[in-house]
């Protein structure tokens, strides 16, 4: 055997050594993220769950370095249906992965009961679009949100009732929901503390498509407005009863019912100029264009308009990952300390926290509906 072929298993020894040294100078960060990708409100969760993909996907692309070492980020992908119980079971799920860190959920009912299985875990929750109050009143370290909440959200929208709409006389629903009963009760107190008088209140479910029976109670008292604390899919059956009933209030919901996709649910019954919601978030002039712009690479990569909170993900993973960049760790408890007094400018404007985890300053952008389309009234603090 000559020289020069024994040297060749030697040379392919050296190869595979120097590889599995790169290999390991390679880390993986897994990143969470859960929502509804299944079941009456699948098209939020499908939007929610792309932002994330983006966010990952231009991480990866762009090439991110932590404590010295290449990153490689994984989004696991987890469907909670917008159910409590199908949220800790993947909730767990996640833990069991062990994550990084979690951004997610959705609602505030399935992000509520979660939300504790991750903090046991010392694993940090970025939420969204999880608007209940109670989210971050229970204490957790690693509990935060990048929307403004439901005492923002439906207080802003019962001064805005009263004061621009002219509501006197008020009916109100909501679905029996962590999300629809929080948003609903501080829509109450924002329109009574404004001088509206609350004519009628009722109840439904999140799964609820008959509502002949509570439109027609609410007919008899002559409302000027009615607010709704739920989603789309219920919203939009609602608005096409409301118009057969003969129904004529002005309509109004926070977040839950504030898409694109409401003007197909509730066809000849959104109107024009009849509904107006609150997206728990938004963006001021400065920010317009850049937020546009990422709106329409969205909508390049994936052939439809943005839902809602779709952007608010993208800042989550990207707030998240930031943190972990300047703690020089993926490790959750040697970042969390770092999110806990980040300052990052996402596309969807300057995110930091407060002690409890809600986003300071946050804003809110109040639409309606017209010509078939959802069209911006104001943004607001």
């Amino acid at each position: 055997m000559s020289f020069k072929t024994k040297m060749i298993p030697l040379a392919g020894a050296i190869a595979f050594a120097f590889a599995g040294s790169a290999a390991a100078q390679e880390m993986v960060v897994k990143i969470g993220h859960v929502g509804p990708v299944s079941g009456a409100i699948a098209h939020l969760g499908k939007d929610n769950e792309n932002g994330a993909k983006m966010a990952i996907e231009e991480l990866n692309a762009k090439g991110v370095s932590i404590g010295g070492k290449k990153v490689k980020f994984e989004l696991l992908a987890e469907d909670d249906g917008g159910d409590p119980k199908q949220g800790t079971t993947v909730a767990q799920k996640l833990v069991d992965a062990k994550v990084n860190g979690v951004i997610g959920h959705l609602n505030s009912g399935t992000t509520i009961p979660a939300s504790k299985i991750y903090n046991d875990a010392g694993i940090p929750q970025i939420s969204p679009s999880a608007t209940a109050v109670p989210y971050t009143n229970q204490g957790f370290k690693g509990a935060f949100r990048v929307v403004a909440n439901d005492g923002q959200l439906g207080g802003t929208l019962g001064r805005y009732a009263v004061q621009i709409s002219k509501a006197k006389k008020i009916a109100v629903i909501d679905d029996k929901t962590a999300y629809g009963e929080g948003v609903a009760k501080e829509f109450m107190k924002g329109a009574k503390g404004k001088g509206a008088e609350i004519v009628v209140q009722e109840h439904t479910t999140d799964k609820s498509n008959d509502f002949a029976a509570i439109l027609t109670t609410i007919k008899a008292k002559q409302p000027d407005l009615i607010f709704f604390g739920g989603m789309d899919s219920v919203a939009g059956p609602m608005l096409r009863q409301m118009k057969a009933l003969g129904v004529n209030a002005k309509f109004m919901g926070g977040d839950g019912i504030c898409s694109a996709k409401l003007i197909e649910l509730a066809g000849d019954g959104i109107g024009e100029g009849q509904v107006v919601c609150a997206e728990a978030g938004g963006v001021l002039d400065a920010q317009k264009k850049i937020n546009d712009d990422w709106k329409a690479a969205y909508k390049k990569k994936f052939g439809v308009e943005v839902q809602i909170y779709a952007p608010y993900v993208y800042d989550a993973v990207m707030t998240m990952v930031e943190a972990m960049k300047q703690a020089n760790s993926a490790e959750p408890a040697k970042y969390l300390p770092m999110l806990k007094k980040i300052k990052y400018k996402g596309v969807t404007g300057d995110i930091s926290f407060d002690d409890k985890g809600d986003i300071k300053d946050g804003t809110l952008t109040l639409f309606t509906y017209k010509a078939g389309k959802r069209e911006q009234l104001t943004v607001t603090k």
